[in-house]
């Protein structure tokens, strides 16, 4: 069983999600903590409810980017924390995690990258007007939405698609796809 920790700034429906492919025996790992940047995320309650280890830092109280991360690298090192997947988690990560976890940060964005990168990609394909739209699972490097894809699958936007429909649509993929990928990549891991 491999130790994750799960980064989220938001209520924690990705995060939702891989508690349950836990629970049914479908992604075999622990989550080992939650880290949170945002104080009253709901995504805090769900970890606590579930007993989990969460720290909540606000990253304006450290004197620099670099002195967060090294706080939270000394947390996931202290839960031998193997990989980290971000879950609506809304920062950049930098060197100070990227390096030591080289490799082994994996996100998910509601678009087909590289088409809609940073916030609000819902709202950006609704924009553009365009008629598909989807999730993309990435490895994460220093750029915002950059890093290497690892799957991807489409979302097909109708006519009378607003945010939150289409926000929906994606949710239910999101929410299927992501624990399934983490699992691949874990399978991979163990005949390395």
């Amino acid at each position: 069983m491999i130790n994750i920790a799960v980064f989220a700034s938001g209520t924690g429906s990705n995060f939702d999600a891989i508690l349950k492919a836990i629970e049914e025996g479908t992604l075999d790992a622990r989550v080992a903590l939650l880290v949170c940047d945002r104080v009253g995320a709901g995504v805090i309650e769900k970890a606590q409810l579930h007993e989990i280890d969460t720290v909540v830092y606000t990253p304006k109280i450290f004197e620099n980017k670099a002195a967060y991360e090294a706080a939270i690298l000394e947390d996931c090192r202290t839960r031998g924390v193997e990989f980290i997947i971000l879950a609506g988690y809304m920062r950049l990560i930098g060197p100070t995690l990227l390096q030591p976890y080289e490799g082994r940060i994996v996100n998910i964005h509601p678009s087909l990258l590289p088409a809609f990168p940073g916030k609000d990609a819902i709202g950006q394909a609704l924009d553009a007007k365009v008629k598909v739209t989807g999730v993309t699972v990435h490895f994460v490097d220093d750029g915002m939405d950059t890093g290497p894809i690892i799957d991807q699958e489409a979302v097909k936007i109708e006519a009378a698609d607003g945010p939150e429909d289409l926000k929906e649509k994606i949710q239910a993929v999101e929410h299927r796809l992501y624990p399934e990928v983490i699992q691949s990549l874990f399978i991979k891991e163990e005949l390395k």
